[in-house]
């Protein structure tokens, strides 16, 4: 009797050290992600400040009015944006990105500015400056050297001739000239028109149950 509890204590040792072992691991792997892979974690964090800043603004009529633009407009951005690019297909460089390398991005900063003045609280804008400079410089550079690795030298034209995040004032001149905007593409590839409805129902709770 003695020897088999001593038996299933260590059976039960064994397992616990196992146990602390791979919660020792996760934490580490979790901690390496936000280190060297924040950009894993980006579309996460950027929906929960959304949210966030939504549930506890609360603004003047004139804030909400400046963010609902900058939030429309960020929004009609990405819109357009989703309906060129083909993920790992072909590199998109004509639309909105001829003017821009990364529109989605921009789109995306437009949309937290908005949401910035539409919370109406002064301590938005440092939080959203802290995740942006926290995820955007590291994704940007990891989907840089993405795209020129599977579209050189195509890539390597277009960038040297457009910018990242600043756009362009004419349009780059590419073999892609012409393409159509596809809704399709934006819905059933990108969800974005999925996005706009989230975020027009943020600003709408915004309006209703602050405004009120």
């Amino acid at each position: 009797m003695g020897t088999r509890s001593s038996t299933l204590n260590d059976d039960l040792g064994r397992d616990e050290r196992a146990r602390r072992k791979a919660d020792r691991s996760g934490l580490r792997q979790l901690l390496h992600d936000m280190k060297r892979r924040r950009r894993r974690f980006r579309q996460f964090v950027g929906v929960a400040l959304v949210f966030f800043l939504t549930f506890v603004g609360y603004p003047t009529p004139l804030m909400l009015g400046i963010g609902a633009g900058f939030a429309t407009l960020g929004m009609l951005v990405r819109f357009w944006a989703s309906g060129f690019v083909m993920k790992n297909e072909v590199l998109a460089t004509s639309g909105p990105y001829g003017y821009v390398r990364h529109p989605l991005y921009v789109g995306n900063l437009l949309i937290c500015a908005g949401f910035c003045f539409a919370s109406g609280v002064w301590w938005s804008a440092p939080l959203s400056l802290v995740y942006l400079f926290l995820f955007y410089p590291e994704t940007i550079r990891y989907e840089d050297e993405k795209l020129r690795r599977n579209f050189t030298p195509e890539w390597d034209a277009w960038a040297a001739r457009t910018r990242a995040l600043i756009p362009r004032m004419t349009p780059f001149s590419s073999p892609q000239d012409g393409a159509s905007w596809s809704f399709r593409r934006s819905m059933l590839r990108n969800g974005e028109p999925l996005h706009i409805v989230v975020l027009g129902g943020c600003l709408i709770y915004l309006y209703l149950e602050r405004m009120s």
